[in-house]
């Protein structure tokens, strides 16, 4: 075990959780109507919750475990099972690794909330999350990061799929299932309701930001220059993406506005994510200039061309974001167009079918969709018999 080393991920895994309580919470609780706020609040929380318990009990060890194949990792860490406070993974006490990758467990579905929020059912919400999470996440996992077909030494030979910190793994199957989701529950019955609270919004995002340090500079698993570039390269997008988004806004619209400019910091965040154990500054830069804009014209896409009400648009932010950085790995030279293509590949397909199986037997057996009542009185006072403002004080 190195000190250093164990001090550092400590941190990384306070941050990433941070990053959903209260980050991504305050993000998405401020774009929605104020009669909805709490029940954001709720999915995010309750997720948090429930990933924690699933990962422990099968999660980690479908991902990571080492007695099953090269497409999971079987059941023999089920429980932390012959793990103890002794047990290493690399230089750490291996119940650090499985806390920090817990965290990613938690964000990932969480990140698809803000795809459904308004008016989906909170069952679904908790056991779509949990299926979700145990069948199309942690494979997922265990391909890239855990030694599975798509690593290095897999399918692709030694130059497997590269992904630092998670564009396939987290924004890409995320983005895909958001997208998913939005589809078969269809649009709200009003989508032009402005956000109730464009603070929250900043708030959450600048948590966010803070939170990616971990994200991203924990992902090197260690307390060194490497883990310190993957930082600064993970800054310099969100600033640069933060930028562009509100100059092409500006552009297109004639005014920057606050939700712009923060919604262009997580659309670099999530396109530097992959590469930013790989990349320098200047290409940082690059990456942040283009997810800017890029990210932009796809939530017009799925809003305008495609009709699809992602309503906090996760697929043109996390899912495009991700597939871009992930391919900006290999336009700069830093992984083979094959693996990365490939990868994407493989995992989208795999995404999609398992999130249709999903919607349509949760959906059957909890419902999917709230009625049209509850939609229009608001998710928080008819679901969860609570307000999260009163207005007679």
């Amino acid at each position: 075990m190195d000190g250093a080393d164990t001090a550092w991920i400590i941190v990384a895994t306070a941050l990433v959780l941070l990053m959903t309580l209260p980050g991504l919470a305050l993000f998405y609780g401020g774009l929605v109507r104020a009669r909805n706020v709490l029940s954001v609040f709720m999915h995010c929380y309750a997720i948090a919750c429930l990933m924690s318990v699933l990962w422990l009990a099968f999660g980690y060890s479908i991902a990571f475990g080492s007695g099953g194949s090269e497409f999971w990792g079987g059941l023999d860490k089920a429980f932390l099972k012959g793990v103890n406070a002794a047990s290493l993974s690399g230089t750490l006490p291996e119940v650090l690794f499985f806390a920090f990758q817990m965290t990613f467990s938690i964000i990932t579905p969480a990140l698809i909330v803000g795809a459904y929020v308004e008016r989906v059912s909170f069952s679904f919400v908790l056991v779509f999350s949990g299926l979700w999470m145990l069948l199309c996440y942690a494979p997922v996992v265990h391909w890239i990061w855990g030694g599975g077909f798509l690593a290095d030494g897999g399918i692709f030979g030694d130059n497997g799929v590269k992904d630092f910190a998670g564009g396939i793994v987290v924004h890409q199957t995320a983005g895909i299932a958001a997208l998913i989701i939005a589809f078969f529950l269809g649009p709200r019955k009003n989508r032009n309701t402005p956000q109730h609270n464009p603070g929250y919004v900043m708030i959450g995002a600048a948590l966010l930001w803070v939170g990616w340090f971990g994200f991203n500079g924990g992902s090197q698993l260690a307390a060194d220059g490497g883990a310190a570039m993957a930082i600064t390269v993970t800054h310099i997008s969100a600033a640069t993406a933060s930028l562009t988004w509100a100059l092409w806004e500006k552009v297109k619209h004639g005014r920057a506005s606050l939700i712009g400019l923060v919604t262009g910091t997580i659309a670099g965040l999530a396109s530097v994510t992959p590469a930013s154990g790989f990349v320098g500054p200047i290409e940082a830069l690059i990456i942040g200039a283009v997810a800017g804009i890029l990210c932009q014209e796809a939530v017009t896409l799925v809003r305008n061309k495609l009709n699809i009400d992602d309503t906090l648009d996760v697929f043109a932010v996390h899912g495009v974001g991700g597939i871009f950085g992930t391919l900006m790995l290999a336009i700069l030279g830093h992984a083979s167009w094959q693996a990365q293509l490939g990868g994407l590949l493989i995992v989208g397909i795999f995404t999609i079918v398992v999130t249709v199986v999903l919607v349509k037997v949760v959906g059957t057996v909890t419902g999917l969709r709230v009625d049209i009542e509850t939609e229009t009185n608001g998710l928080d006072l008819s679901v969860h018999g609570e307000r999260a403002y009163d207005m007679n004080s």
